[in-house]
């Protein structure tokens, strides 16, 4: 790992860009991010060993910017992880090298922390970036089967997602949190390598007591799958075996037992959908290496269940329940 570290003061927020081979948006990105109305900021990227040349112009035209060149790729969560140890502002703002922030995002953020105190991280309204009168989502849903999607997707911006709320899970495409308690619950589940970290992380911040809002004028425009694919086998692998583990290491007790049932109906339902559409190969490889993640899995449930702060109830206010069937479909059409 090699790191250019450029003279700054302490900054009040640290922004963390995550890059691999962005060529296409991270310029972009980083023009967003310096036309923000709200200048306190550091900016940190860490590159995935990326091979375009995508950092190099980075380091030529944002000097500014503290690069870390990473030697191999080690992931969405693992690299997010590594910028927040080097973060030194107060907050921690997690931004994609496809999302880019209209200019009072970071500001209007801001605002949110001395409206709501009592909240302690924050999602923004993803427009998509190639249409913004259609919503890329309003923070993430998830339902008591262990699913997850992004609340919102694919409607008009007109019609949902203009009211200031508590949700679930902000999407981490750009997502701003308070950096102590991101640290203090160990940030992203490295072992997840990408897809449903934010929502585990989420899962295991609410356990600790901490709350999300939903800021409907921090507004940025995503791309989503830029680097990986929307639906790409690797997404299929990733994300299906991570909600597993999710499920597994979070679900308290008395939810967990009751709610078992419509996971496995859910992960069933999946294997034969994609089986179906030609990613049969991800979809099984991806269930059963989360089975034999299980062990792991309750070891690290051991370790997160002996901090639950909170009574069930809560946790169970926050999900999202019904019948399996219409959730489904809404998983499926992200």
């Amino acid at each position: 790992m090699t790191e250019t570290i450029p003279n700054y003061s302490l900054p009040m927020v640290s922004v963390v860009i995550l890059n691999w081979n962005g060529n296409e948006v991270l310029a972009r990105c980083l023009e967003a991010v310096y036309s923000q109305t709200y200048q306190d900021f550091e900016v940190i990227l860490i590159d995935n060993a990326s091979s375009d040349g995508s950092v190099e112009e980075v380091e030529i035209r944002w000097p500014m910017v503290r690069v870390v060149r990473l030697e191999r790729n080690i992931g969405f969560a693992a690299a997010n992880n590594l910028g927040a140890r080097l973060a030194e502002g107060r907050w921690l703002a997690l931004l994609n090298n496809d999302a880019f922030p209209d200019p009072e995002w970071l500001g209007t953020l801001m605002d949110a922390t001395q409206r709501y105190p009592e909240y302690t991280f924050f999602g923004s309204r993803l427009l998509q970036a190639r249409d913004r009168n259609v919503l890329d989502g309003t923070g993430d849903v998830y339902h008591v089967s262990g699913l997850a999607w992004r609340r919102h997707y694919n409607h008009p911006v007109g019609e949902l997602g203009s009211i200031t709320e508590e949700i679930f899970s902000p999407c981490a495409a750009a997502a701003l949190y308070l950096l102590e308690v991101f640290r203090q619950v160990g940030g992203f589940e490295e072992d997840f390598f990408c897809y449903h970290e934010d929502v585990d992380l989420s899962f295991r911040l609410h356990l600790q007591g901490h709350r999300c809002i939903y800021v409907p004028d921090a507004v940025v425009a995503h791309v989503g799958s830029a680097s990986t694919g929307e639906r790409s086998d690797f997404a299929v692998y990733h994300g299906h075996r991570n909600l597993v583990w999710s499920y597994f290491q979070n679900m308290p007790a008395t939810l967990f037992w009751k709610y078992l049932p419509a996971h496995l109906i859910a992960n069933l339902i999946f294997l034969i959908y994609y089986s179906i559409r030609g990613q049969g190969k991800a979809i099984w490889r991806a269930k059963w290496d989360a089975l034999s993640g299980i062990p792991t899995a309750l070891r690290k449930r051991r370790r997160v269940q002996s901090n639950f702060k909170v009574g069930t109830a809560e946790i169970s206010r926050l999900l999202e329940h019904g019948w399996l069937k219409p959730y489904l479909f809404r998983f499926l059409a992200r």
